[in-house]
């Protein structure tokens, strides 16, 4: 870790200029204040202060990386999250990525600046490399999202096997062409869910149609677009795998809207096991996460590596996945005897 003196050195100045700067003395120049500012981000200099909290204290505090608060998935882990953390008493703050870099970098100067003890990563926007050297000044701990070249805890699902067993559900009711809806594609979360639902074609002989694959939709208004491309295709598809139930709402929405018939003309799978999905009317068919468990499961580990101070391991916690069939994909008499 830099030291002030190294700061001293790289801007060209005496210890006290910078000590000065440090400590907003009134009678530095403004110059000069820019070059010891300058130096201490190259450096990643945390002053004193904050480098002895660093050692010796804890906030208590623990934040959380989400992309979209609405989202009730990340509504419903937050709640979760808030409720664990409590009980070992600590607080929980929320920031919200918007799915920027920019902003996620800039959140994790909390835990530079010691404002925080730990972060809990449920998304991930920048490439690991960028966020790895954060872990100089407290544990990091992914839930939901993973990252392969990461050696931290990790609390995750396994998303193959969620989009393979929706998938296979969807060609056991008799579908051979099936649309693909996804959120965040660059995600591994939703790369691994791809990945499930073109194993599940492929052991049938079935194609993977591009054309009929749909990506960045994540909330309902999203849903009622891909609905409206759906129905442009050449070739319409019979069903559709979505990433999220809030986009599976959407197209059942738009589909009744436009005098669809859901599931009869078009099948429809979500994903997350929200309430929304026994609101609608057919009832979705989706996958269930175990949203609560995964996030006792994150506070603890995190808050063992808080208290025993080890922040570069591997740990591998999976949780499983299952399906939960509903209207949307079968008709109500046939669901009333499954």
């Amino acid at each position: 870790m830099s030291t002030i003196e190294d700061v001293a050195r790289l801007a060209g100045l005496s210890r006290t200029t910078v000590s000065r700067v440090i400590n907003n003395h009134p009678y530095v120049s403004e110059s000069k204040k820019r070059v010891v500012l300058e130096a201490m981000e190259e450096l990643g200099y945390v002053p004193n202060s904050s480098a002895r909290s660093l050692r010796n204290q804890k906030t208590e505090i623990i934040a959380v990386f989400i992309p979209r608060v609405l989202n009730p998935f990340f509504s419903q882990f937050i709640e979760s999250l808030e409720i664990a953390s409590s009980e070992r008493n600590y607080q929980l703050i929320v920031c919200q990525t918007q799915y920027s870099k920019t902003k996620e970098l800039k959140y994790l100067n909390l835990l530079k600046t010691k404002q925080v003890d730990g972060v809990i990563l449920a998304s991930l926007e920048n490439d690991w490399r960028k966020i790895e050297p954060y872990m100089e000044y407290g544990p990091i701990v992914l839930c939901n999202e993973f990252e392969e070249n990461a050696k931290v805890p990790m609390i995750r699902l396994d998303q193959a096997f969620g989009g393979y067993i929706a998938t296979k559900h969807l060609i056991e009711q008799g579908h051979k062409h099936i649309a693909y809806c996804c959120g965040g594609h660059r995600s591994n979360v939703a790369k691994e869910r791809e990945r499930g639902f073109k194993q599940a074609l492929a052991e049938t002989g079935l194609p993977f149609d591009e054309n009929a694959a749909f990506r960045d939709a994540f909330n309902i208004e999203d849903g009622k677009r891909v609905f409206r491309e759906l129905i442009e295709l050449h070739e319409k598809p019979t069903a559709v795998f979505t990433g999220a139930d809030e986009v599976a709402a959407g197209i059942i929405s738009e589909a009744r809207k436009h005098g669809w018939n859901v599931p009869d003309e078009l099948a429809v799978v979500g994903f997350d096991n929200q309430a929304i999905t026994e609101l609608l009317d057919p009832m979705i068919t989706t996958v269930h996460q175990p949203v609560g468990e995964m996030a006792k499961k994150a506070m603890d580990v995190m808050i063992d590596k808080i208290n025993r101070k080890i922040y570069h391991s591997l740990e591998i916690y999976q949780f499983p996945l299952k399906l939960i069939v509903r209207d949307s994909t079968v008709s109500k008499e046939i669901v009333k005897f499954r």
